[in-house]
């Protein structure tokens, strides 16, 4: 893989308390991630299963880019829990940028739970052909 990347790798973290607000724990998994490539375009494909359309947010801040995704737990209207197996809880990954990558050209797509973002290469990094002049 190229150095366009660096994935900061996070494990299922228990968030608890963390905002001093939260009345119980929640688990933020992290999400699978492919990375492709290509001489013009880095792709990431991520699996955000449950995630609804307006759940997920990608930001970007000092070159690290952040993929959250929201689940709610998936409870029939006017029925409590009373047994649970299914895991929910959000996703979280995050990625450190190299300045190879045209921050300002970055697209996000969603279908069927899978986030894909396409991240265009700086066009000082793509190969160039050098013509040979005959003399």
């Amino acid at each position: 893989m190229a150095q366009e990347i660096v994935t900061t790798q996070k494990e299922e973290v228990d968030r608890g308390n963390r905002n001093g607000e939260a009345t119980r724990a929640s688990v933020v998994y992290r999400p699978m991630t492919d990375i492709f490539e290509t001489e013009d375009h880095v792709v990431l494909v991520t699996d955000m299963p449950g995630v609804g359309a307006g759940d997920v947010e990608v930001t970007l801040e000092r070159r690290v880019l952040t993929l959250r995704g929201h689940v709610e737990p998936p409870a029939p209207e006017g029925y409590r829990q009373v047994y649970a197996e299914y895991g929910v809880g959000d996703f979280e990954r995050v990625f450190t940028l190299s300045e190879d990558i045209d921050q300002d050209r970055i697209s996000a797509n969603q279908k069927d739970g899978v986030l894909t973002l396409e991240l265009p290469k700086a066009a000082s990094v793509k190969p160039k052909k050098i013509t040979i002049k005959v003399a």
